[in-house]
């Protein structure tokens, strides 16, 4: 009797997360968002990329366009 074994697949741990801080032009507003804007209402904002959504929660509260009204 043969026994197959079954190889696992393994994938390399990958972080695609990515976060980003935009601001609306129309509202003047921030928002984190996961996904990089292909719209031309928003604007991505502070310093680009962010790897955990806390990291780009905390550039909207010290990014100066998002903190002044």
């Amino acid at each position: 009797m043969e026994v197959i074994q079954l190889r696992r697949r393994v994938l390399p741990e990958v972080s695609a997360a990515e976060f980003y801080v935009v601001r609306d032009a129309t509202t003047k507003k921030c928002t984190v968002v996961d996904a990089k804007p292909t719209t031309t209402t928003t604007t991505v904002v502070g310093d680009g990329v962010y790897k955990t959504k806390t990291e780009a929660e905390s550039a909207v509260k010290t990014t100066k366009v998002c903190t002044e009204q």
